[in-house]
């Protein structure tokens, strides 16, 4: 009984033991087995992220195998606007991510118009957060300041920033689009339609090479301080580095950006700004096949025609002009198309030279502003009498019925420009005397004594101060009416002028004045610009001024000036 006592204990302790080995063996299988199932989800979701990364792959490729229209390309020579290369530049193409060149140039406008600052935060909607990638991963109440999304476009083609910046300007994207299309009619592209602000597929956005060639140039003359961020090669946006599409810049000598693009519908396209050894030249590509095709294109465009390019600037700054729109009507889908002529223009060119333009291939909207030149030299200081001037040349005088003695003389009167250098001797065309008062001489300082034609005529004027008015009295005798004076030209009007710059080229000097007059506008637009030939010692320089202000007038331009980076200094004439 004992021994059978001993072996049922034995064996319900053996029992224990292996019930307890079993559910310990049973409690490491099934942690085993639980860091297997994780260890396999996580390497599930890793091979099903890389699936679907290739599956975008194909259906990229896909996309760009499905695209049909043949390639759009431009050439255009910036310092003179003169086509050196140009293959279906007027068929219609979706511009996909080049929208955003115009986005950015209507924020430029608020930039410069001091309505925004680059700090300035903007609003991120829920509109703008559910935009498809690329994107910044903006979420709806945000805020990302101007600068950043600036930065954002350029780089990663944020299509979530610039449906940001289309809001906050204009309040909604659609509204921001009317302006977007307005601003390029205004600016000369005729065949550009906006519809969005980012370039995400949409049938009526619509573009062509011309007119993006067009948008690259006027945006650099129009912006040049806020167009360096498209050289910007990389961004750094919470801690990630975003590197810019633009595979040119950094690797072909003198490119410093635009802006890349795609879609299914518009293939791979790219506008391009190069400055090489004082030539400039803007190229554009629409519907490449493959990014690395587009921008071998590009590079191959460039090689060839750089060269063609001028080294001096003729060409006028591209500025926006009001033009008429046109009445609504469907708009045509983007579709393999031969190239067209370019749409007339709204804006009144004589025939003769719309005509010259088209000849040398330029699709500059704008004529050159009229600038008159007039040439003085720089006298060294005069403190001593005047000698007599020689006798004046005469100018018919009113007839009036008194004894021909009685007639007046035609006076002169030398320029006073009171600045800060040496004065200049000036030599200035007699005036007819007004045709209903007699002048009455009185001896003076800083007055001429009128006297009978022919006689020798004495002046004494010092130099520092501008002769006094002459007393007038009206004569109560019928008098003939005098024939009309010429018109005077802007330097002899009276009032104040504006100076912006002396500069050792007469072109340089317009194209300075016609820069400042495109950029300010208000009072500066009505104003009347002339270049002022000076010579100092053998160096000739070219005063830039616009005439016709009042002191007050001039002021305001002159500030209105200096806040868009432009210096000046106001002159009484």
């Amino acid at each position: 009984m004992a021994l059978l006592r001993i072996g049922a204990h034995n064996g319900l302790r053996c029992c224990v033991l292996g019930l307890t080995a079993t559910v310990a063996v049973l409690t490491i299988t099934s942690g085993a087995d639980a860091r297997y199932h994780r260890r396999y989800r996580v390497h599930y979701a890793h091979v099903e992220h890389h699936a679907e990364h290739h599956a975008a792959r194909v259906r990229h490729r896909a996309h760009a195998e499905d695209y049909s229209p043949p390639t759009a390309s431009i050439v255009v020579d910036g310092n003179t606007g003169q086509v050196l290369q140009a293959t279906n530049p007027d068929a219609t193409r979706h511009p996909a991510s080049l929208t955003k060149i115009m986005t950015l140039y209507l924020l430029f406008e608020r930039l410069e118009a001091g309505k925004l600052k680059l700090d300035t935060p903007l609003k991120v909607s829920e509109h703008a957060a559910d935009q498809d990638p690329t994107k910044l991963e903006l979420k709806p109440g945000q805020t990302i300041v101007v600068e950043d999304a600036i930065k954002g476009v350029v780089t990663r083609s944020a299509n979530d920033a610039a449906v940001v910046i289309a809001e906050n300007i204009a309040g909604s994207e659609s509204d921001f689009a009317k302006q977007m299309t307005q601003k390029a009619h205004a600016l000369g592209m005729s065949r550009t339609t906006y519809v969005n602000a980012s370039g995400l597929p949409n049938d009526d956005q619509i573009t062509t090479a011309r007119d993006q060639a067009l948008l690259g140039r006027a945006i650099q003359d129009r912006f040049p301080r806020y167009y360096r961020y498209f050289s910007i090669p990389s961004f750094v946006y919470r801690g990630v580095t975003i590197r810019n599409h633009d595979r040119l810049l950094g690797s072909v000598e003198g490119v410093d950006g635009i802006k890349t693009g795609f879609t299914r519908a518009s293939g791979f396209n790219l506008v391009t700004s190069l400055h090489r050894d004082g030539r400039y030249v803007v190229g554009v590509v629409l519907g490449g096949r493959s990014a690395p095709q587009r921008d071998a294109h590009m590079r191959e465009l460039i090689s060839e025609h750089i060269k063609e390019a001028s080294l001096k600037r003729t060409a006028p700054v591209i500025t926006a002009t009001p033009r008429e729109e046109p009445p609504p009507a469907a708009v045509a889908k983007a579709q393999p198309a031969p190239a067209v002529p370019p749409a007339p223009r709204a804006d009144p060119t004589p025939t003769s030279t719309v005509t010259a333009r088209a000849a040398m291939g330029s699709t500059d909207p704008i004529q050159p502003l009229l600038v008159k030149t007039l040439s003085y030299r720089v006298a060294s200081a005069q403190t001593a009498t005047l000698t007599p001037m020689p006798p004046l040349v005469a100018v018919p005088a009113p007839v009036l019925p008194q004894p021909a003695a009685q007639a007046a003389a035609s006076l002169a009167a030398p320029v006073e420009t009171p600045q800060a250098e040496a004065p200049r001797t000036v030599v200035a065309s007699a005036e007819p005397t007004p045709p209903a008062t007699t002048i009455v001489p009185k001896s003076r300082p800083g007055t001429r004594e009128v006297a009978p034609p022919g006689a020798a005529l004495p002046v004494t004027a010092p130099v520092e101060a501008a002769p006094p008015p002459f007393k007038v009295e009206a004569t109560a005798e019928p008098v003939k009416p005098a024939p009309p004076a010429p018109p005077m030209p802007a330097h002899a009007r009276s009032g104040w002028l504006i100076q912006i710059g002396a500069y050792e080229g007469e072109d340089e000097a317009k194209q300075h004045l016609s820069a400042a007059q495109a950029k300010v506008g208000g009072n500066l637009a009505a104003a009347d610009p002339f270049t002022e030939r000076v010579l100092k010692g053998d160096k000739a320089y070219f005063r830039a001024r616009f005439a016709g202000f009042n002191k007050g007038a001039a002021e305001a331009a002159c500030q209105q000036l200096k806040r868009n980076d432009f210096d000046c200094i106001i002159v009484k004439n």
